[in-house]
């Protein structure tokens, strides 16, 4: 039989459905869940850089879900692998392996978090109509991989006023992931590299590039 995850009701369970046919078409399709205390977080990476020399931000989607208090998990699956379960409308089926995702490693901050600001979930949904129409024009017919991730990290990298200085791609991963939802001002929180956008659907997190490099070199021994 299947691996499945218990929700607290069907409604909790179709979300989590929902949330990864979403997740599925962005970035690398994949969704991490991890569950602990009768509380699920899924969580997917709309945006994330494929390299060190990749400039695409890393910009997570989370949603919060409550499910089967004895459930303890963390792994990541392939988003479109997870199913409604027909026997069961609290119930949502797991794939039969999991996956590996390198920004599944960079897990950001439970608590410290400071109020930032505040965001119009309008304006957020104008920024990413805007950034997906400039992707479609900028990328050529028959474009390779390597062309589309670099004009994606052109549009969705740089800062932009009109979101609070934040990735333009934080816009696009609220958009994309159905956070927006009528008239509704998201909270902005900090956390060291870490930027939180709070909405009723769920969260946008965006981290800061901590750029690293050698350190001048010193003469060592006697002169």
């Amino acid at each position: 039989m299947p691996s499945r995850l218990l929700f607290a009701d069907p409604l909790a369970a179709a979300d989590a459905v929902t949330f990864a046919r979403r997740a599925a078409l962005l970035g690398d399709g994949l969704v991490r869940l991890r569950a602990e205390g009768g509380v699920l977080a899924l969580t997917s990476a709309p945006l994330a850089p494929a390299s060190l020399l990749d400039e695409t931000p890393t910009v997570l989607g989370m949603r919060f879900l409550a499910v089967d208090p004895e459930l303890v998990c963390d792994l990541v699956v392939e988003a479109s692998a997870l199913e409604a379960d027909a026997e069961a409308a609290t119930a949502v089926l797991l794939p039969d392996t999991g996956r590996s995702a390198p920004w599944a490693g960079i897990s950001p901050p439970r608590t410290g978090w400071t109020a930032a600001g505040e965001i119009d979930a309008a304006t957020l949904a104008v920024r990413a109509q805007g950034g997906i129409a400039a992707v479609a024009r900028a990328v050529p017919t028959d474009a390779g991989e390597d062309v589309v991730r670099t004009v994606r990290a052109a549009v969705w990298g740089p800062e932009d006023d009109e979101i609070a200085g934040l990735p333009q791609g934080v816009a696009f991963a609220a958009f994309a992931l159905g956070f927006i939802a009528g008239e509704e001002t998201a909270a902005i929180r900090r956390s060291g590299p870490w930027t939180r956008v709070s909405l009723t659907r769920g969260h946008v997190l965006a981290r800061s590039t901590v750029r690293s490099g050698l350190t001048a070199v010193r003469a060592t021994g006697s002169r």
